[in-house]
């Protein structure tokens, strides 16, 4: 059959040589028998590549027969127009490029699902300046290969207040591939069926940058055929289905430098390392930033990174001083801030109050005065503006350089007076809540306590303790200001309700600062007993979670001689105890001994049964650090039996607690005179409890001594169990040191013969 047969001759001539009907040939190749009517009688003159593809298999054609089948449906295909020089052309490719690598992979892999003639449609979405568009770009110049028809670019101007329109968009496009003005309808939806029409069959690239929102670009989206579109934009965009996204983040320090390094070359770049890492960071790691800072030291000959990396230390200067020519990382934002309903721009500028880096909607509602469902919808609108960042869920924060932007904006237009009332607002609101909170843990109180202003779950202790945890550097920071502006009764308040809960979260890092705020300011009120009571707490936590145990020993003996004065002789107790628990740390173990025994005088003369068991365990401590384990054991039954006596008049809490610890130092006591068996068991009655009460720390003590007492029993399967728990507590607690070392011991007791999946380790043959 000679090449230059029309597709119709060629297709009925190998249909009548397979011996196949127009219906038989239907079946076979899924092609409907009104289309194979249609190309027989040259209706249909040149159809798509699949169509083909489909014929030619059910005709079992023969390589020869079949290309020159594809030949003749090329041929029979209208030859697309040249496309107009200049419309939609890609802007200039970045020569400095660097990173995003996973991003290129991703865009690589859809580039060729899209070339092999499936449509494909990626949205690129992230804040201001980080490099969306560049993305785009790059990958448009690297995908070139595969997109031999075209590769055009769109500017969607969605962040102006009048963004390009579906219907002018479209037309450029249709002019970029040919079609002369004269033939582009005036409807729109005629316009979009064209271009579907013609990318069904060429193998394009389009870049729709800037996208305004959803229904702005999806007039523009292809049907079928091997087209790859690229959408950018700040919003999400997620109305739009079918589409692959590639949420774009900040790059890591380490990329943001190589970034700088790429852009500023290497002599600046090696000249002060340090420096280079100092500016990428102020820039917070922002491409945009970071192009206008290696661009500003590059246009400055007789700068170097040092003086460019002191410049931008100044906050309120940092901004200004990330411009190049007409280009200003503040107008970035700037566009996005525009783009905001009004509520929405006024609780962006007062989030720049929050004290802390990361907040939740409640804290917002407080901020901007809105109801909390108001507060989540302004929250969401900042988010997909890319203003605001949502780590997680109902937890939001600024980048370092859009918080900036926000104060600017808050000095701008708020006045001062609307500043100091929201200021005022959160930091009664915080120390509300974290009172609230805070009274959860105390002994016996098993309801809800009183209310809080803003509604926020705090139903259960667990709710309590997360949000205490979740916003910590926030009331903390609300506390330092009560402090600053003289609020001594609400320091003292808000310290007060924290004593319990502090036990609970002895790791926190800050339980000196709560504690020594609320003691200057029991000091300023010239309540002696209040002084000692809050220089014990003060005690504690640099004993328990500094390790300043020489700074705990002297605020300990200066709250009991404060609390002499005050004829408190339960203060003076636990002044003692807490001296007696900064020398047991120090290894001064006699006078260890001399306060815990004065301690439980004061206490019993207090009639404090709280305090005596924390003095009696302390001594016993003592005694066995004396190497007098036996009189260590004595002292803690001795204990035990008065916290099981049903005359103890110490709290539930205190009693159970207490016992679980008492049974804990038994424990220890038996293990010290080699008697493993009894320590063994009274670690596991302990344990429970110390579980329940979330005492982590003395659970882990008593896990790793339940593994070695264990181990010397020769059961190393139980005994790397307890290591292992132990080890997880430990990291929990951030503690890795800890943790290893006791994944260490599992791992002896691996070669002792057990293993963590409960098989017994393989040992090779004698």
């Amino acid at each position: 059959m000679p090449q230059t047969q029309s597709f119709g001759h060629l297709l009925r001539a190998h249909r009548r040589a397979a011996g196949l009907t127009i219906e038989q040939l239907a079946s076979a190749s899924g092609v409907s028998v009104r289309t194979i009517s249609d190309m027989e009688r040259a209706v249909s003159r040149g159809p798509q590549n699949r169509t083909v593809e489909a014929l030619a298999r059910a005709l079992a054609l023969p390589g020869s027969a079949r290309e020159s089948l594809r030949a003749a449906a090329a041929r029979g295909r209208p030859r697309p127009a040249a496309p107009a020089l200049g419309v939609c052309e890609l802007p200039r490719v970045i020569g400095d490029f660097s990173g995003r690598e996973l991003e290129l992979g991703a865009l690589q892999e859809y580039a060729a699902r899209a070339a092999a003639g499936t449509a494909v449609v990626t949205t690129v979405t992230g804040t201001a300046g980080i490099g969306k568009t560049t993305l785009a770009i790059h990958a448009a110049g690297r995908l070139a290969p595969l997109f031999d028809d075209g590769r055009f670019f769109v500017d969607m101007r969605g962040m102006e207040r009048t963004p390009l329109d579906s219907g002018a968009a479209l037309s450029r496009l249709l002019r970029a591939l040919g079609v002369p003005e004269r033939r582009i309808a005036s409807d729109e939806d005629e316009r979009a069926g064209h271009l579907r029409a013609l990318l069904r069959e060429r193998r394009c690239l389009l870049v729709l940058d800037n996208a305004a929102d959803e229904a702005q670009v999806r007039p523009l989206l292809p049907g079928d055929g091997p087209t790859l579109t690229l959408i950018t934009g700040r919003r999400p965009l997620a109305g739009l289905d079918g589409v692959h996204r590639l949420p774009l983040t900040h790059p890591s320090p380490d990329d943001a430098v190589r970034l700088l390094h790429t852009i500023v070359g290497d002599a600046l770049a090696k000249s002060d390392p340090e420096a280079l890492r100092d500016v990428a960071r102020l820039c917070g790691n922002l491409p945009l930033a970071l192009r206008l800072a290696g661009n500003r030291l590059l246009s400055r000959p007789e700068w170097t990174t040092r003086q460019l990396a002191r410049r931008l230390e100044d906050e309120e200067r940092r901004l200004d001083a990330l411009a190049a020519g007409d280009v200003h990382v503040g107008t970035a934002f700037s566009l996005s801030y525009e783009q905001l309903s009004p509520v929405a721009r006024r609780t962006f500028r007062l989030l720049a109050l929050a004290p802390a880096t990361e907040f939740g909607p409640a804290l917002a509602a407080v901020l901007a005065g809105l109801r909390p469902e108001e507060a989540e919808d302004a929250l969401e609108e900042l988010v997909e503006l890319g203003l605001l960042a949502s780590p997680f869920v109902d937890r939001y924060r600024f980048h370092d350089l859009v918080g900036l932007f926000a104060h600017a904006r808050l000095t701008a237009e708020e006045p001062e007076e609307a500043r100091t009332a929201a200021r005022q607002r959160m930091h009664h609101w915080l120390l509300e809540t974290a009172t609230t909170a805070g009274r959860w843990f105390e002994p016996g109180d098993e309801q809800s306590p009183a209310g809080q202003s803003v509604p926020v779950a705090l139903g259960t202790a667990a709710e309590a303790a997360s949000w205490l945890q979740l916003e910590h550097l926030a009331w903390l920071a609300a506390l330092h200001a009560a402090a600053r502006d003289g609020e001594h009764v609400r320091v003292v308040e808000v310290a007060e309700s924290m004593h319990w809960f502090s036990d609970r979260w002895v790791h926190w890092g800050h339980w000196h600062e709560v504690f020594g705020l609320s003691s200057r300011a029991a000091a300023a009120l010239g309540d002696a007993r209040l002084e000692a009571v809050h220089l014990n707490y003060l005690a504690w936590a640099l004993t328990d979670c500094e390790g300043r145990h020489a700074d705990s020993l002297r605020t300990a003996l200066r709250a009991h001689d404060l609390a002499e004065s005050a004829g408190a002789p339960g203060q003076q107790g636990w002044a003692l105890v807490y001296a007696a628990s900064a020398a047991l740390a120090s290894q001064d173990w006699q006078n260890c001994a001399e306060y815990a025994e004065r301690a439980a005088a004061y206490f019993r003369a207090a009639g404090d049964d709280d305090g005596y068991p924390q003095a009696m365990a302390v001594w016993g401590d003592s005694l066995l650090c004396l190497g007098r384990p036996q009189e260590a054991l004595e002292q803690h039954r001795a204990l035990l039996t008065v916290l099981r006596d049903p005359q103890f008049g110490g709290s539930p809490y205190v009693r159970e607690a207490s016992t679980a610890l008492t049974l804990g130092r038994i424990g220890t006591a038996r293990a010290a005179l080699g008697q493993w068996s009894e320590a063994v068991d009274h670690f596991r009655q302990a344990l429970p409890v110390l579980r329940r009460f979330e005492l982590s720390s003395f659970a882990t003590l008593y896990l790793a001594r339940l593994g070695w007492a264990l181990r010397r029993l020769g059961d190393a399967r139980e005994a790397g169990r307890a290591f292992l728990e132990a080890a997880d507590l430990h990291e929990s607690m951030a503690e890795t040191q800890e943790a290893d070392a006791l994944r260490r011991e599992a791992a002896a007791c691996q070669t002792e013969g057990w293993s963590p999946d409960g098989s017994r380790p393989h040992r090779p043959a004698d």
